[in-house]
């Protein structure tokens, strides 16, 4: 892909895990901040962005709401994925201690993710729109009471100190993002042994067994299907369409049979991307494995 804006868009304000993201896997690029998922989706869509970093599920909290929304209905395509261990700082401004901290402002999830901290200290939990923000509005405020819990990059972009590190209550806190454009490219199989993953949209016809007989194709030809998720059209509870992810390329003959099933099956199938697997995917395997 030529990059024509050198421009990466993400939802979030400078410094929120998904700029954290942007930064990291594309290093060269220059993050484009973005008030909602539409506007980063809009971004790309429209040309003022090469690329979206958009997250599309945690460890904690689950599927990022309107995402599995969003993603079909833009026309945009996943051309990879990151996964991101979510940290929060405990940032204030410089100079402040500890024992002068009264309130502590985060996003929801983010305050609810760093109960044990705030409860011990006995802090006013406060919430804000996003955890950047957050860092963002006790630099502008300047009240030497308040903190926040933010990114690391949050506390650099707006010189606020860092003062206890990684206060979050569990360490399995990982965020997974994927790389859309508006190009339609899959990433080729040029290694037999490399985990490559396919993500694709379907509707099964309406009739009795439907799911089970569409799905079957995948537990017949050894395809590992890592994630599968419905949804309502239309506001219509018969009307559901299923989002899934597949280890494996299409071009691999156990996968093209099982798409071929799957298509059999339904009234429509649309792959939303093949893309080389992050390598944390690896890491888990081997952790579950032991």
């Amino acid at each position: 892909m030529i990059a024509k804006t050198n421009r990466i868009s993400f939802q979030g304000e400078p410094g929120a895990n998904s700029d954290t993201a942007c930064r990291d896997m594309f290093p060269d690029m220059e993050p484009l901040p973005c008030p909602s998922f539409e506007d980063a989706f809009n971004a790309v869509e429209t040309g003022k962005a090469d690329l979206a970093m958009i997250p599309i599920e945690n460890t904690l909290a689950g599927r990022v709401a309107d995402i599995h929304y969003l993603l079909p209905e833009s026309r945009l395509f996943i051309v990879d994925e990151y996964f991101l261990p979510i940290h929060f700082q405990l940032m204030v401004l410089p100079g402040v201690k500890k024992e002068g901290i009264k309130s502590v402002h985060s996003h929801i999830h983010a305050l609810g993710q760093c109960r044990k901290v705030i409860r011990k200290n006995r802090w006013k939990p406060v919430v804000s729109g996003d955890t950047a923000g957050a860092a963002r509005i006790v630099a502008e405020e300047g009240d030497r009471s308040q903190a926040a819990l933010a990114p690391r990059l949050a506390a650099s972009l707006y010189g606020l100190d860092i003062i206890e590190e990684n206060v979050e209550d569990a360490e399995n806190n990982v965020t997974r993002f994927v790389v859309l454009s508006k190009e339609k490219r899959w990433a080729p199989r040029t290694d037999p042994s490399e985990l490559m993953m396919t993500t694709f949209v379907f509707r099964v016809h309406n009739i009795p067994a439907a799911l089970y007989k569409a799905l079957g194709g995948f537990a017949t030809n050894s395809v590992n299907m890592t994630k599968l998720e419905s949804y309502q059209l239309g506001g219509k509870f018969y009307s559901t369409q299923f989002y899934a992810d597949i280890e494996g390329h299409p071009d691999d003959k156990n996968v093209a049979q099982a798409l071929k099933e799957l298509a059999f099956f339904s009234k429509e199938v649309r792959i939303l991307g093949v893309y080389k697997a992050h390598p944390f995917r690896l890491t888990q395997d081997q952790d579950q494995d032991d």
